[in-house]
């Protein structure tokens, strides 16, 4: 059978895993991040009235989410129609621009390998995190490396790939709902933000990037629990800590990590000069290291394929 939702999964994940975003190719949240700056500039020019944005903002949301599945939808049926092989192909090429394993781990390891060059690292950690990197020490380097890595896993990794393998029950199929959260993600990161001028545009997208990623969250919270073999503790530690992060899924996604490594994340960042505190999330029961970093790679991987095999399974066993 040429064209196989489970082949797709596979095809997908190895692409990610091997190759990542090549540089220089056009991808699709490039496009979609194209999309919303326009709309974007034109809206603020049109009306500075908070109701009038308020209502821009969530047609942008549903249009770029419903817009992106039916475009790659219709992608991957045309390209079908030429051959099933070239469908399965694009498939397999979209969905894979929806994982970001790869490239997180990438970034941690570009600063990584500068770490003993501690202007370099910061120069390096500037491109990935938006706290102030010019006078962080090793240890608040490698905080805010771990910080990005565990904040992005749900994001980035296992919520795409929660929606790839719900989507591939559907019609809708694997790409168009992973595209579809993708959409939703890349609209939070770039308007969804609580201060202005954001606060009425970018308030829609946000409460959907909240929505969509909450189940996710969870699902990965409990995977990695049974991952670290301390399933009781790791959800002790993140039900007494993780509400106190004002976002309803970031808190979480990093405490399951700080939780099941051991070690303690939050305290002190500052943005454009301006200090900004942050819930303390884990306890310290050990420093954060360079192979802590690697371990919680580690456990984003193995949750990743925990959720692919499961899904698989679901596909060819049951």
């Amino acid at each position: 059978m040429w064209f196989d939702a489970g082949g797709i999964l596979i095809g997908a994940a190895v692409l990610d895993f091997c190759i990542g975003d090549p540089w220089g190719w056009i991808h699709p949240v490039q496009v979609m991040g194209w999309t919303i700056e326009q709309f974007k500039t034109i809206a603020f020019r049109l009306t500075k009235n908070s109701v009038a944005l308020r209502i821009l903002g969530a047609g942008l949301t549903i249009a770029l989410i419903f817009g992106s599945a039916a475009i790659a939808f219709g992608m991957i049926e045309l390209a079908k129609l030429i051959h099933p092989g070239l469908g399965m192909a694009i498939a397999m090429v979209l969905l894979a621009s929806c994982f970001a394993g790869r490239s997180l781990r990438k970034a941690a390891e570009e600063v990584l390998g500068v770490l003993n060059d501690l202007d370099e690292a910061r120069s390096r950690l500037r491109l990935y995190v938006g706290r102030d990197t010019e006078n962080l020490s090793r240890s608040e380097i490698l905080r805010a490396i771990l910080e990005t890595v565990t904040e992005n896993a749900v994001d980035g990794v296992m919520a795409p790939l929660f929606y790839a393998l719900v989507g591939s029950f559907t019609p809708v199929g694997s790409v168009g709902l992973a595209i579809a959260f993708k959409a939703a993600s890349t609209l939070d990161s770039m308007i969804g933000y609580r201060e202005a001028p954001y606060t009425d545009f970018g308030w829609f997208s946000a409460k959907t990037d909240d929505i969509l990623t909450w189940l996710p969250c969870r699902l990965t919270v409990f995977t990695l629990g049974l991952i670290s073999g301390q399933p009781f503790r790791v959800w002790n530690v993140c039900q007494r800590d993780a509400p106190q992060d004002s976002s309803p899924n970031s808190g979480w996604s990093e405490c399951v990590y700080a939780a099941s490594l051991g070690v303690q994340v939050g305290g002190v960042n500052y943005y454009r000069g301006v200090e900004k505190r942050k819930p303390l999330l884990g306890d310290p029961l050990q420093p954060i290291t360079i192979d802590t970093i690697h371990q919680a790679m580690n456990l984003t991987r193995s949750c990743f394929l925990v959720w692919l095999f499961f899904g698989l399974f679901l596909h060819y066993v049951i």
